[in-house]
Protein backbone atom coordinates (compact mmCIF):
# COMPACT_ATOMS: atom_id res chain seq x y z
CA UNK A 1 0.00 0.00 0.00
CA UNK A 2 1.12 3.31 -0.95
CA UNK A 3 2.18 6.08 2.17
CA UNK A 4 -0.39 8.55 2.70
CA UNK A 5 1.97 11.84 3.10
CA UNK A 6 2.20 13.47 5.01
CA UNK A 7 0.80 11.47 7.96
CA UNK A 8 -3.13 12.55 9.09
CA UNK A 9 -4.16 11.72 12.47
CA UNK A 10 -7.54 12.93 10.86
CA UNK A 11 -7.65 9.63 9.12
CA UNK A 12 -7.39 7.79 11.92
CA UNK A 13 -10.20 5.11 12.45
CA UNK A 14 -11.39 2.99 15.24
CA UNK A 15 -12.04 -0.28 13.68
CA UNK A 16 -12.50 -3.22 14.90
CA UNK A 17 -13.47 -1.47 18.09
CA UNK A 18 -17.19 0.46 17.72
CA UNK A 19 -17.54 3.07 15.53
CA UNK A 20 -20.54 5.73 16.17
CA UNK A 21 -20.61 9.70 15.26
CA UNK A 22 -20.00 10.43 18.61
CA UNK A 23 -17.12 7.79 19.52
CA UNK A 24 -13.64 9.55 18.24
CA UNK A 25 -10.20 7.78 17.17
CA UNK A 26 -8.55 10.60 18.29
CA UNK A 27 -8.87 13.62 20.67
CA UNK A 28 -7.52 16.77 21.41
CA UNK A 29 -5.36 15.40 24.53
CA UNK A 30 -3.70 13.10 21.70
CA UNK A 31 -3.00 16.37 19.81
CA UNK A 32 -1.33 18.26 22.59
CA UNK A 33 0.79 15.59 23.38
CA UNK A 34 2.29 15.26 19.94
CA UNK A 35 2.93 18.91 19.96
CA UNK A 36 4.34 19.15 23.22
CA UNK A 37 6.69 16.13 22.60
CA UNK A 38 7.40 17.31 18.66
CA UNK A 39 11.17 18.95 19.61
CA UNK A 40 12.14 16.30 21.92
CA UNK A 41 10.75 13.09 19.27
CA UNK A 42 12.84 15.16 16.42
CA UNK A 43 15.82 15.43 18.54
CA UNK A 44 16.14 11.48 18.50
CA UNK A 45 16.13 8.60 20.98
CA UNK A 46 14.58 5.10 21.86
CA UNK A 47 10.69 5.92 22.15
CA UNK A 48 8.12 4.10 23.80
CA UNK A 49 4.23 5.02 23.42
CA UNK A 50 1.56 3.64 26.14
CA UNK A 51 -2.02 3.03 25.87
CA UNK A 52 -2.48 5.09 22.31
CA UNK A 53 -6.12 4.08 22.01
CA UNK A 54 -6.21 3.69 17.95
CA UNK A 55 -2.33 4.88 16.92
CA UNK A 56 -2.35 8.64 16.96
CA UNK A 57 0.68 8.54 19.45
CA UNK A 58 2.16 5.95 18.07
CA UNK A 59 2.53 6.76 13.88
CA UNK A 60 2.60 10.18 14.89
CA UNK A 61 5.88 9.52 16.93
CA UNK A 62 6.94 7.73 14.38
CA UNK A 63 6.40 9.88 11.79
CA UNK A 64 7.75 13.03 13.40
CA UNK A 65 10.87 10.62 14.89
CA UNK A 66 11.46 8.64 11.59
CA UNK A 67 12.58 5.74 14.37
CA UNK A 68 11.07 3.37 15.08
CA UNK A 69 8.87 3.27 18.34
CA UNK A 70 7.66 0.15 20.55
CA UNK A 71 4.28 0.30 21.90
CA UNK A 72 2.20 -1.05 24.41
CA UNK A 73 -1.37 -1.57 24.74
CA UNK A 74 -3.42 -3.16 27.39
CA UNK A 75 -6.66 -3.99 24.41
CA UNK A 76 -5.89 -6.20 21.50
CA UNK A 77 -8.76 -4.66 19.96
CA UNK A 78 -6.50 -1.18 20.37
CA UNK A 79 -3.54 -3.50 19.01
CA UNK A 80 -5.44 -4.22 15.57
CA UNK A 81 -6.68 -0.52 15.40
CA UNK A 82 -3.28 0.59 15.03
CA UNK A 83 -1.99 -2.04 12.64
CA UNK A 84 -5.10 -1.22 10.58
CA UNK A 85 -4.45 2.49 10.67
CA UNK A 86 -0.38 1.70 9.63
CA UNK A 87 -1.55 -0.25 6.73
CA UNK A 88 -3.52 2.65 5.97
CA UNK A 89 -1.10 5.26 6.01
CA UNK A 90 1.55 2.96 4.60
CA UNK A 91 3.55 3.21 7.78
CA UNK A 92 4.13 -0.58 8.41
CA UNK A 93 7.01 -1.61 10.04
CA UNK A 94 7.36 1.96 11.70
CA UNK A 95 6.25 0.53 14.97
CA UNK A 96 6.49 -2.75 17.14
CA UNK A 97 4.07 -3.73 19.54
CA UNK A 98 5.49 -5.57 23.19
CA UNK A 99 3.91 -6.29 26.25
CA UNK A 100 4.62 -4.14 29.30
CA UNK A 101 7.48 -5.49 30.27
CA UNK A 102 11.40 -4.42 29.99
CA UNK A 103 11.72 -5.20 26.83
CA UNK A 104 9.30 -2.39 26.04
CA UNK A 105 11.48 0.21 27.70
CA UNK A 106 15.42 -0.84 27.74
CA UNK A 107 17.34 2.21 26.64
CA UNK A 108 13.86 4.23 26.20
CA UNK A 109 14.35 8.17 27.30
CA UNK A 110 10.95 9.30 25.48
CA UNK A 111 7.64 7.70 26.62
CA UNK A 112 4.31 8.94 25.82
CA UNK A 113 1.53 8.30 27.79
CA UNK A 114 -2.15 8.32 27.79
CA UNK A 115 -3.48 8.94 31.28
CA UNK A 116 -5.91 6.32 32.45
CA UNK A 117 -8.33 7.18 34.59
CA UNK A 118 -7.66 4.81 37.29
CA UNK A 119 -5.06 5.46 39.70
CA UNK A 120 -4.04 1.59 40.24
CA UNK A 121 -3.68 1.73 36.47
CA UNK A 122 -1.30 4.60 36.30
CA UNK A 123 0.56 3.36 39.57
CA UNK A 124 1.41 0.14 37.78
CA UNK A 125 2.54 1.53 34.46
CA UNK A 126 4.79 4.71 35.86
CA UNK A 127 6.33 2.02 38.32
CA UNK A 128 7.25 -0.17 35.07
CA UNK A 129 8.40 2.71 33.71
CA UNK A 130 10.46 3.78 36.44
CA UNK A 131 12.00 0.52 36.84
CA UNK A 132 12.99 -0.44 33.17
CA UNK A 133 13.70 2.97 31.41
CA UNK A 134 16.60 5.12 30.57
CA UNK A 135 18.07 6.85 33.67
CA UNK A 136 17.44 10.35 31.55
CA UNK A 137 14.02 9.17 30.77
CA UNK A 138 11.06 11.60 30.26
CA UNK A 139 7.31 10.69 30.67
CA UNK A 140 4.41 12.98 28.49
CA UNK A 141 1.68 12.02 29.85
CA UNK A 142 -1.72 13.52 28.52
CA UNK A 143 -5.72 13.67 29.30
CA UNK A 144 -8.37 15.13 29.12
CA UNK A 145 -8.61 17.80 32.05
CA UNK A 146 -12.12 16.59 33.29
CA UNK A 147 -10.50 12.89 34.09
CA UNK A 148 -7.48 14.04 35.88
CA UNK A 149 -6.70 14.74 39.13
CA UNK A 150 -3.91 16.32 41.30
CA UNK A 151 -3.86 12.66 42.71
CA UNK A 152 -2.71 11.75 39.47
CA UNK A 153 0.93 13.91 39.80
CA UNK A 154 0.65 12.44 43.53
CA UNK A 155 0.94 8.93 41.73
CA UNK A 156 3.82 10.05 39.47
CA UNK A 157 5.91 11.15 42.08
CA UNK A 158 6.35 8.22 43.77
CA UNK A 159 7.87 7.10 40.76
CA UNK A 160 9.77 10.10 39.55
CA UNK A 161 11.53 12.81 41.51
CA UNK A 162 10.49 15.39 38.78
CA UNK A 163 6.39 16.29 37.84
CA UNK A 164 4.89 19.41 36.50
CA UNK A 165 2.07 19.98 34.51
CA UNK A 166 2.04 21.94 31.49
CA UNK A 167 -0.52 24.49 30.62
CA UNK A 168 -4.01 23.12 29.10
CA UNK A 169 -5.80 23.56 26.02
CA UNK A 170 -8.65 22.67 24.13
CA UNK A 171 -9.78 21.30 27.88
CA UNK A 172 -6.78 19.06 28.09
CA UNK A 173 -3.10 18.82 29.55
CA UNK A 174 0.18 16.93 29.57
CA UNK A 175 2.12 15.83 32.79
CA UNK A 176 5.72 15.58 32.65
CA UNK A 177 7.83 13.68 34.52
CA UNK A 178 11.70 12.79 34.86
CA UNK A 179 14.16 11.41 37.25
CA UNK A 180 12.64 7.85 38.31
CA UNK A 181 12.86 6.13 41.24
CA UNK A 182 14.01 2.64 40.17
CA UNK A 183 13.29 0.02 42.76
CA UNK A 184 10.29 0.07 44.58
CA UNK A 185 8.39 -3.18 45.10
CA UNK A 186 5.04 -3.94 42.96
CA UNK A 187 2.00 -3.83 44.91
CA UNK A 188 0.62 -5.69 41.78
CA UNK A 189 -1.80 -7.90 41.67
CA UNK A 190 -3.65 -6.60 44.60
CA UNK A 191 -5.58 -8.68 46.37
CA UNK A 192 -9.12 -9.28 48.02
CA UNK A 193 -11.19 -11.89 49.64
CA UNK A 194 -14.69 -12.33 49.04
CA UNK A 195 -17.35 -14.80 50.81
CA UNK A 196 -19.32 -16.15 47.79
CA UNK A 197 -20.98 -19.47 49.50
CA UNK A 198 -18.59 -21.38 48.15
CA UNK A 199 -17.12 -22.98 52.05
CA UNK A 200 -14.16 -20.76 51.50
CA UNK A 201 -13.38 -17.37 50.44
CA UNK A 202 -12.85 -16.41 46.83
CA UNK A 203 -9.89 -15.01 46.27
CA UNK A 204 -9.20 -12.43 43.45
CA UNK A 205 -6.43 -10.66 41.96
CA UNK A 206 -5.88 -7.37 39.64
CA UNK A 207 -3.24 -5.91 37.82
CA UNK A 208 -3.95 -2.47 37.76
CA UNK A 209 -5.61 -1.87 34.84
CA UNK A 210 -8.05 -4.46 35.18
CA UNK A 211 -11.85 -3.12 35.47
CA UNK A 212 -13.09 -2.99 39.27
CA UNK A 213 -9.69 -4.15 40.48
CA UNK A 214 -9.60 -6.93 43.19
CA UNK A 215 -13.72 -6.34 43.88
CA UNK A 216 -16.40 -8.54 43.39
CA UNK A 217 -18.88 -6.02 41.84
CA UNK A 218 -22.59 -6.40 42.61
CA UNK A 219 -23.48 -7.44 39.31
CA UNK A 220 -21.11 -10.77 39.29
CA UNK A 221 -22.21 -10.68 42.46
CA UNK A 222 -26.13 -11.03 41.73
CA UNK A 223 -25.13 -13.84 38.61
CA UNK A 224 -22.92 -16.40 41.05
CA UNK A 225 -25.72 -18.11 42.78
CA UNK A 226 -26.99 -18.94 40.05
CA UNK A 227 -24.11 -20.36 38.34
CA UNK A 228 -23.89 -23.39 41.11
CA UNK A 229 -26.11 -25.57 39.07
CA UNK A 230 -25.52 -26.71 35.72
CA UNK A 231 -24.36 -24.01 33.17
CA UNK A 232 -23.89 -26.12 29.87
CA UNK A 233 -26.63 -28.45 28.74
CA UNK A 234 -24.16 -30.29 26.89
CA UNK A 235 -21.05 -30.67 29.68
CA UNK A 236 -17.54 -29.97 28.51
CA UNK A 237 -15.84 -26.29 28.63
CA UNK A 238 -17.77 -22.90 29.42
CA UNK A 239 -16.54 -20.08 28.18
CA UNK A 240 -16.47 -16.37 30.35
CA UNK A 241 -16.34 -13.68 28.29
CA UNK A 242 -14.86 -10.66 29.06
CA UNK A 243 -13.09 -12.41 32.15
CA UNK A 244 -11.93 -9.16 34.16
CA UNK A 245 -10.45 -10.40 37.23
CA UNK A 246 -11.36 -13.98 36.78
CA UNK A 247 -13.99 -13.85 39.35
CA UNK A 248 -16.47 -15.87 37.36
CA UNK A 249 -13.82 -18.15 36.00
CA UNK A 250 -12.52 -18.81 39.64
CA UNK A 251 -16.02 -19.31 41.03
CA UNK A 252 -16.98 -21.77 38.07
CA UNK A 253 -14.13 -24.14 38.13
CA UNK A 254 -14.35 -24.29 42.24
CA UNK A 255 -18.18 -25.39 42.15
CA UNK A 256 -17.84 -27.30 39.28
CA UNK A 257 -15.18 -29.68 40.11
CA UNK A 258 -14.93 -31.37 36.69
CA UNK A 259 -16.04 -28.27 34.93
CA UNK A 260 -12.91 -26.71 32.26
CA UNK A 261 -13.31 -22.83 31.87
CA UNK A 262 -12.25 -20.95 28.85
CA UNK A 263 -11.40 -17.05 30.13
CA UNK A 264 -11.03 -14.86 27.79
CA UNK A 265 -10.36 -10.99 27.41
CA UNK A 266 -9.36 -8.04 25.33
CA UNK A 267 -7.66 -6.44 28.26
CA UNK A 268 -3.75 -7.89 28.65
CA UNK A 269 -4.40 -6.61 32.24
CA UNK A 270 -7.74 -8.95 32.71
CA UNK A 271 -5.98 -11.54 31.21
CA UNK A 272 -3.10 -11.76 33.63
CA UNK A 273 -5.57 -10.91 36.81
CA UNK A 274 -7.65 -13.49 35.77
CA UNK A 275 -4.30 -16.18 35.52
CA UNK A 276 -2.98 -15.10 39.22
CA UNK A 277 -6.56 -15.33 40.10
CA UNK A 278 -7.20 -19.07 39.26
CA UNK A 279 -3.51 -19.86 40.59
CA UNK A 280 -4.57 -18.25 44.15
CA UNK A 281 -7.46 -20.49 44.35
CA UNK A 282 -5.70 -23.60 43.24
CA UNK A 283 -7.88 -24.09 39.67
CA UNK A 284 -4.87 -22.71 36.76
CA UNK A 285 -5.09 -26.95 35.51
CA UNK A 286 -8.48 -26.36 34.98
CA UNK A 287 -8.79 -22.58 33.71
CA UNK A 288 -7.39 -21.57 30.03
CA UNK A 289 -6.58 -17.61 29.59
CA UNK A 290 -7.06 -16.60 25.94
CA UNK A 291 -6.28 -12.52 25.65
CA UNK A 292 -8.95 -12.17 22.06
CA UNK A 293 -11.43 -9.21 21.02
CA UNK A 294 -15.34 -10.75 21.12
CA UNK A 295 -14.05 -14.41 20.52
CA UNK A 296 -12.59 -13.98 17.05
CA UNK A 297 -10.17 -16.41 17.16
CA UNK A 298 -13.43 -19.34 17.94
CA UNK A 299 -15.31 -21.24 15.28
CA UNK A 300 -18.78 -20.72 14.82
CA UNK A 301 -21.52 -22.80 16.56
CA UNK A 302 -18.39 -24.46 18.69
CA UNK A 303 -19.84 -22.43 22.49
CA UNK A 304 -22.64 -24.94 24.31
CA UNK A 305 -22.18 -22.30 27.12
CA UNK A 306 -21.29 -18.22 27.42
CA UNK A 307 -20.73 -16.30 31.14
CA UNK A 308 -20.95 -12.91 30.02
CA UNK A 309 -21.01 -9.65 32.56
CA UNK A 310 -20.96 -7.50 29.69
CA UNK A 311 -19.20 -3.79 29.88
CA UNK A 312 -21.63 -0.86 29.34
CA UNK A 313 -18.72 2.02 28.60
CA UNK A 314 -16.07 2.40 25.83
CA UNK A 315 -13.57 4.55 27.60
CA UNK A 316 -14.83 6.75 29.72
CA UNK A 317 -18.14 7.18 27.46
CA UNK A 318 -21.19 4.69 28.27
CA UNK A 319 -22.38 3.47 24.86
CA UNK A 320 -24.23 0.72 24.23
CA UNK A 321 -22.48 -0.86 21.04
CA UNK A 322 -19.58 -2.67 23.26
CA UNK A 323 -22.59 -4.96 24.83
CA UNK A 324 -24.55 -5.40 21.31
CA UNK A 325 -21.27 -6.44 19.84
CA UNK A 326 -20.37 -8.84 22.40
CA UNK A 327 -23.83 -10.15 21.90
CA UNK A 328 -23.16 -10.66 18.59
CA UNK A 329 -20.30 -12.56 18.99
CA UNK A 330 -22.23 -15.02 21.26
CA UNK A 331 -24.62 -15.50 18.93
CA UNK A 332 -22.08 -16.39 15.87
CA UNK A 333 -20.12 -19.01 18.66
CA UNK A 334 -23.21 -20.69 20.48
CA UNK A 335 -24.09 -24.04 18.83
CA UNK A 336 -28.26 -24.53 18.41
CA UNK A 337 -29.23 -25.07 21.89
CA UNK A 338 -26.16 -23.40 23.98
CA UNK A 339 -26.98 -20.29 26.53
CA UNK A 340 -25.87 -17.63 27.27
CA UNK A 341 -25.81 -16.30 30.90
CA UNK A 342 -25.41 -12.55 31.33
CA UNK A 343 -25.98 -9.92 34.10
CA UNK A 344 -26.80 -6.38 32.58
CA UNK A 345 -27.62 -3.26 33.83
CA UNK A 346 -31.28 -3.06 34.37
CA UNK A 347 -32.07 0.47 32.68
CA UNK A 348 -30.07 -0.91 29.54
CA UNK A 349 -33.16 -3.20 28.60
CA UNK A 350 -31.04 -5.47 26.75
CA UNK A 351 -33.91 -8.19 27.06
CA UNK A 352 -35.21 -7.21 22.97
CA UNK A 353 -31.70 -7.03 22.08
CA UNK A 354 -30.85 -11.01 23.46
CA UNK A 355 -34.24 -12.18 22.00
CA UNK A 356 -33.11 -11.02 18.33
CA UNK A 357 -29.73 -12.09 18.48
CA UNK A 358 -29.31 -15.10 20.31
CA UNK A 359 -33.06 -16.77 21.23
CA UNK A 360 -35.57 -16.95 24.00
CA UNK A 361 -34.41 -15.33 27.18
CA UNK A 362 -35.73 -15.82 30.54
CA UNK A 363 -35.28 -13.79 33.68
CA UNK A 364 -33.44 -15.96 36.66
CA UNK A 365 -32.63 -12.63 38.90
CA UNK A 366 -33.12 -8.71 39.48
CA UNK A 367 -32.47 -6.12 41.88
CA UNK A 368 -33.21 -2.52 41.46
CA UNK A 369 -29.65 -2.31 39.17
CA UNK A 370 -28.99 -5.64 37.60
CA UNK A 371 -30.77 -8.27 36.28
CA UNK A 372 -29.51 -11.74 35.32
CA UNK A 373 -30.73 -14.04 32.31
CA UNK A 374 -30.22 -16.88 30.34
CA UNK A 375 -30.64 -16.79 26.39
CA UNK A 376 -30.97 -20.31 24.47
CA UNK A 377 -29.22 -20.01 20.82
CA UNK A 378 -32.04 -20.90 18.85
Amino acid sequence: MERVSPFSVDLLRRRPDVEAPELVAVDAADRLLLDTAADRLRAGGAIATVNDAYGALTLGAADLSGVAVRAFQDGVVNERALALNAAEQGLQGTYRSFPLTAGLLDAVTTVLLRLPRSLDELDELAGVIAQHAAPDVQVLAAGRVKHMSLSMNAVLARHFTDVSAGLARQKSRVLVASGPRPGAESPFPRSARHDVGLGAPLELRAHGATFGGAALDPGTQLLLPHLRGPVSPEGGEVIDLGCGNGAISAYLALAHPHLRVHATDQSASATASTLATAEANGVADRIRVSRDDALSALPDASAGAIVLNPPFHIGSTVHAGIAHRLFDACARVLAPGGELWTVWNSHLRYRPVLERLIGPTRQLDRSPRFTVTVSTRR
